[in-house]
């Protein structure tokens, strides 16, 4: 064991860990399990490099220009462990030592100290230290060089979420490529449309799956756009955006050391003190990402109705796994069903993401930590859910094509099509006596004998019931 101080007295820690007493502290107070995003962990790595970057050119610049600095620089082999550290963390390394759970208080100050601890204990073993040797390498005073929770944390977050949304998009394009290919092979085939779970109107399959590509290319360009509403970031702001204890040199390089460490066209606000108070843009963001989950739901709930026993099985979804342990041969709707779970996860994190968002106080916003790990689990449960869409049920989806159009000829709402040519009323009287004879449109119509059989025949062409509309023409 090792004894580590602070201004709050004193703790033991194990002896070869790379945390310390900031993160043990936060352990104790915050006994949660719920991991921490690892993606934003690897982010932090590399703010924190860009940070160690800037500093060595700033400390290049100053002894340039001045044998008499006020500052006091590191030495280089400091710097040098720093950077290759933050790379480390950067690249994932050292995870099993962040030892900080997802759900905490504090605005994030555990999650930059517990980074801020594994970069100095690992640095200090690149020197042939011991973890806990602060005096030559410390968490604050040189892991934390020009930095602040509240400017480092957000801003990594960020680099977090662009680098998922840009996976996200990609999950998206990947499903709409196969509704789009669904919809082409399914033009021409009929089926019988629903307006309130009740038979309506003549349609296509391929109609019904035109409106899930549509609805995926609007999801896929809202996310694009998200990129422009979270680029902004206040690295270099400090404490509140006012760049307090930061040289001016700091604040201005620092982004763009980042933008070429992460290759990612991040910009430094405008306005820092605003960018550190505002979430807002995190709201936005998750209101694409509500969008996308309403989508979702819909297409699977859809092709969990056409699929169950109470439709007939009008679709037959891919059997991916059994579905009893007590009803032998029952398979169930699987994958929909984790789809639509997903989207009910995504509108809590919504209501979470929004009524937290609002609780910024003044120049500061104290629950980021769990806006953070609600944003970035909503884009993975997003991209999980696409892509087992995508893989399991849209890949090897069947549709009966015999029985959809079968039932088509067979149910009242396809008298719909003939209300131009016989009206309303005998339409009705149609509809009704193939419903109390079960008896098909052809089979009704030469009983009751409201237009010719070869007219009713080119009527229920296809080509003529998916048409948009009908001309006089068609009438004459």
């Amino acid at each position: 064991m090792r004894t580590e101080k602070d201004f709050l007295g004193e703790l033991q820690i194990e002896k070869n860990v790379l945390y310390g007493i900031h993160s043990k502290r936060a352990m104790l107070n915050f006994p949660d399990k719920t991991p921490f995003h690892i993606e934003w962990y690897k982010a932090i790595g590399l703010t924190k490099l860009a940070c160690y970057n800037t500093y060595k050119n700033f400390k290049t610049a100053v002894t340039q220009k001045t044998t008499k600095s006020p500052i006091i620089f590191f030495d280089d082999n400091i710097i040098t462990a720093l950077q290759k550290s933050a790379q480390e963390i950067a690249d994932g390394s050292y995870f099993n030592h962040f030892i900080i759970p997802a759900i905490q208080g504090g605005a994030g100050t555990s999650i930059n100290m517990n980074v801020n601890e594994i970069i100095s204990n690992s640095a200090l073993l690149k020197l042939n230290k011991n973890p806990g040797e602060y005096n030559i390498i410390d968490p604050i005073m040189h892991a934390n060089i020009y930095q602040s929770t509240n400017d480092v944390i957000p801003t990594s977050l960020k680099i977090a979420v662009i680098q998922l949304l840009s996976e996200l998009e990609e999950s998206i394009n990947k499903l709409r490529f196969s509704t789009e290919e669904l919809e082409k092979n399914n033009r021409n085939n009929l089926r019988i449309g629903y307006t309130q779970m009740q038979e309506a109107v003549p349609t296509t399959f391929g109609k019904l799956f035109s409106t899930y590509s549509d609805a995926l290319s609007r999801d896929w360009w809202r996310v694009s756009k998200c990129f422009e509403r979270i680029k902004v970031v206040n690295l270099g702001g400090s404490a509140i955006g006012t760049g307090i204890t930061v040289p001016r040199y700091f604040i201005m390089e620092v982004i763009s050391e980042l933008q070429q460490l992460t290759k990612l066209p991040i910009t430094k606000s405008e306005n820092l003190s605003d960018t550190t108070a505002n979430y807002d843009s995190f709201v936005e963001i998750h209101a694409t990402l509500k969008s996308y989950a309403v989508n979702l739901e819909k297409m699977a709930n859809d092709l969990r109705l056409l699929a169950s026993d109470l439709s007939n099985n009008i679709i037959s979804i891919p059997q991916k796994q059994t579905g009893s342990s007590i009803m032998p041969g029952k398979v169930n709707p699987v994958i929909p069903e984790f789809a639509i779970s997903i989207s009910h996860k995504i509108y809590a994190n919504d209501v979470l993401v929004s009524s937290l968002c609002a609780q910024g106080c003044l120049e500061l916003n104290a629950y980021l930590p769990v806006i953070g790990h609600a944003l970035l689990e909503s884009i993975k449960l997003l991209i999980a859910a696409g892509n087992s869409l995508q893989e399991n049920l849209f890949t090897g989806l069947n549709i009966n094509k015999t029985l959809a159009k079968e039932k088509l000829f067979k149910s009242p709402a396809i008298t719909t099509a003939l209300i131009p040519y016989i009206g309303y009323n005998k339409a009705a009287v149609l509809a009704k006596e193939m419903k109390n004879t079960k008896s098909t449109i052809s089979e009704a119509n030469k009983k009751l004998q409201f237009i010719e059989n070869e007219e009713l025949d080119k009527i229920l062409e296809i080509q003529n019931l998916i048409k948009a509309g009908f001309s006089i023409n068609d009438l004459l």
